[in-house]
């Protein structure tokens, strides 16, 4: 379906073809209308499939009717798990609304609150906010929510995995009148649903694409190798393939840290993104991978969703997630909007659990790829077994050890304050028999 044909405003259809906007996604064909007629929804697609304008566009031209130049007053709340997505978002919709009077603003974690609060006193039509800063700013009483009218959860499910559950009711709580309330989510889990029964009335369901898949356009393989050769092995899959732009996905800042030095040093020109960098120093690292200045991008799954960055052709698993959701959340980040994308896992011994439940999640079978010179020793084998074996058993170790710890800081606090009562008891027993002393003393000297 054809842009022209949804009927947007003459401002709203300007802007979206100058983005480049010529025909609907799937989800933005069943979710406008629906969103047209004032019901609640709850929608899910894939990453990647235009889920941001399937909700910005329908409520960007209601507002162009109702607003009023000069006067802008908050009728519109759109809350992300990430500031990346924040800022994504709020990029978007500027660009949708340039050539409408409507003014539109973002506030995130991680920046300073002055400059939030010279956006809020200002006014805006459009907020979009991490639950965290906008509950910030409620607090100092820099924004009110009593004239919202619409209120998008973008990326739900993430929310909840972040444990922003308590933020998202206490600000829904704020919206006492009757509003529109939309839920987009890449996947429908139970604590999704319970939010939604919770927060949303006679709500419309979409489900674009079969839930837990990925897009049918990205290539995905799995190869197989020690844990110890995985940095070797991407640095040669990257030259010889001669691969630029390229996410990769580390397990921890640490591991995230440790492989972006080490692709520096086989001469990679790479980039880092993860929770503990400043806002500024991930925004440049965005910014330079973007332009090309540097081949690959490594990042924590602080970046799953919120990083959007158009055509990017590769994705790799330098270690698997713990859940397996976020596998699709990172494959997603490559192949979207219909395009071709790659993704590779580069799995060891260790891994092996992890796959096997992305396997069962997505309904399908990986082969494990060994390319030459990377053959795996049954003596390797065994070591990479063995150590997880001992991880195990040191979880359970640490488990153990914690547990007895507990236990011994709760005598001592028995037997503190045990000897506290005895050192009480021994001072008021003093102070008795000196009390007695002094009056048989004064007996005395009376008689």
């Amino acid at each position: 379906m054809s842009v022209d044909a949804i009927g947007l405003s003459e401002g709203l259809l300007k802007a979206v073809k100058q983005c480049g906007y010529k025909q609907l996604t799937p989800i933005q064909q069943q979710a406008i209308p629906v969103i047209r007629t004032g019901t609640d929804l709850l929608a899910s697609a894939q990453t990647g499939t235009g889920k941001t304008a399937a909700f910005t566009l329908p409520i960007l031209d209601k507002l162009a009717h109702q607003v009023k130049a000069g006067e802008p007053i908050l009728r519109a709340l759109i809350l992300t798990p990430t500031r990346e997505l924040a800022i994504q978002v709020a990029d978007n919709i500027r660009q949708y609304s340039q050539f409408l009077p409507i003014k539109s603003g973002v506030i995130y974690g991680g920046a300073g609150m002055a400059g939030q609060e010279k956006v809020l006193k200002e006014g805006v039509d459009i907020l979009v906010a991490t639950p965290g800063r906008l509950l910030e700013h409620m607090q100092l009483r820099n924004v009110s929510l009593a004239q919202v009218k619409y209120m998008v959860l973008d990326e739900a499910d993430r929310m909840l995995d972040m444990g922003f559950l308590n933020d998202i009711e206490r600000i829904t709580a704020q919206i006492k009148h009757k509003h529109q309330t939309l839920m987009f989510s890449a996947t429908f889990s139970n604590k999704v649903k319970t939010l939604a029964n919770q927060i949303l009335y006679t709500p419309k369901t979409i489900e674009v694409a079969k839930q837990n898949s990925t897009s049918g356009k990205v290539k995905q393989a799995v190869y197989w190798v020690s844990e110890a050769r995985k940095r070797e092995l991407l640095s040669e899959i990257i030259g010889v393939n001669n691969w630029h732009q390229v996410m990769v996905f580390a397990g921890t800042r640490e591991s995230a840290n440790q492989l972006a030095k080490e692709l520096k040093l086989d001469g990679i020109k790479t980039a880092l993104c993860h929770g503990e960098r400043s806002q500024g120093a991930r925004n440049k690292a965005l910014e330079q991978f973007v332009a090309g200045e540097v081949r690959v991008l490594v990042a924590t799954d602080v970046a799953a969703r919120g990083l959007d960055i158009p055509n990017l052709p590769y994705v790799v698993n330098f270690h698997l997630p713990f859940l397996a959701e976020d596998y699709v959340h990172r494959v997603g980040r490559t192949g979207r909007a219909g395009k071709n994308g790659t993704a590779i896992s580069l799995v060891s011994p260790k891994d092996e659990k992890f796959l096997g439940n992305i396997e069962q999640l997505i309904g399908r079978k990986f082969e494990k790829i060994v390319l030459p010179g990377y053959e795996m020793t049954e003596k390797e084998y065994d070591a990479s077994k063995q150590h997880v074996i001992e991880a195990a058993k040191k979880n359970r170790y640490q488990a153990t050890q914690d547990k007895n710890r507990a236990v011994a800081q709760k005598r001592a606090a028995k037997s503190g304050n045990a000897g506290k009562l005895g050192k009480a008891a021994g001072k008021a027993k003093k102070a008795l028999k000196l009390t007695k002393v002094k009056k048989a003393k004064k007996a005395k000297l009376t008689r």
